[in-house]
């Protein structure tokens, strides 16, 4: 049985702006599942939807069901959601950028009921899992670097104690070394800490190397879904998302005019 099922949603914004037109997925316990697509795919609404973050932007799920270990909770507020083991892990690494590093983790720890008690443990598990923000840990958090950022942000969020973490774009503007550095870390943390994972990407091949599952979302649709292996070989996501050829050659798109493949998704 999926821990999260979502059942033909639909998302729209301000009552008119259509983005989610029928989007179904689940996600079992323990897995981490990617997300997949170019811009404005509709993938950060999904997870917006999923957290209650859509109502900050005037967003309601107008149809469909969205239901976490059996309860429904589309349109629930989004503490309510926290509260349930919900917690999304935003785009753009938003820290508190006036606070060190430590603060930073004691605020996340502090803004559930009773997780405080639980304080210098979950500490010492995410400088066990990020060594270096145990070396930056009084410095301010707006002065670290991108990756850096990035890693507070994922260990914050763990400092609530997730039974779901959704994480939005975790590779975003990161070098190829953090890239694969950061999903190497999501993955320890979902085998290790047995937490469930939905994560947003665009890069298909560094989150595919990492995930159990995964869904391709074009214009507010699902349009492909299956096992991460599978997905990695399938020809038309190499080409589209990956910048691969069949036979795993990287595409020179200034040599050719066009695709000569088309997303067999699209008919």
């Amino acid at each position: 049985m999926a821990q999260l099922e979502l059942a033909n949603v639909e998302v729209r914004f301000r009552g008119t702006i259509w983005v989610l037109k029928g989007v179904s997925l689940e996600v079992r316990q323990g897995t981490c599942v990617t997300l997949l697509g170019g811009n404005g795919t509709g993938k950060s609404t999904t997870l917006k939807a999923i957290s209650g973050l859509l109502r900050a932007e005037e967003g309601t799920v107008t149809d469909g069901s969205i239901v976490f270990e059996g309860s429904r909770i589309e349109n629930k507020d989004p503490e309510d959601v926290a509260k349930l083991g919900i917690i999304q892990v935003m785009q753009g690494r938003k820290v508190f950028e006036h606070l060190t590093v430590d603060e930073n983790l004691r605020a996340q720890a502090y803004c559930l009921p009773g997780k405080g008690t639980r304080l210098d443990r979950d500490l010492d598990m995410v400088f066990d899992y990020f060594p270096r923000l145990r070396e930056v840990r009084s410095q301010l958090s707006g002065y670290l670097s991108g990756g850096e950022q990035q890693m507070l942000v994922v260990a914050r969020g763990l400092m609530a104690h997730p039974k779901l973490m959704l994480l939005d774009e975790p590779s975003l503007g990161l070098s190829p070394i953090l890239i694969t550095e950061i999903h190497r870390l999501l993955k320890r943390i979902n085998e290790e800490e047995q937490i469930t994972m939905l994560v947003v990407e665009q890069n298909a091949l560094a989150s595919l190397s990492v995930s159990d599952y995964g869904y391709v979302m074009e214009d507010g649709r699902v349009v492909l879904d299956g096992d991460s292996d599978r997905l990695r070989e399938n020809p038309d996501l190499r080409e589209f998302y990956m910048g691969l050829s069949a036979v795993g050659d990287a595409i020179k798109y200034r040599e050719v005019k066009h695709y000569e493949r088309r997303k067999r998704w699209l008919g």
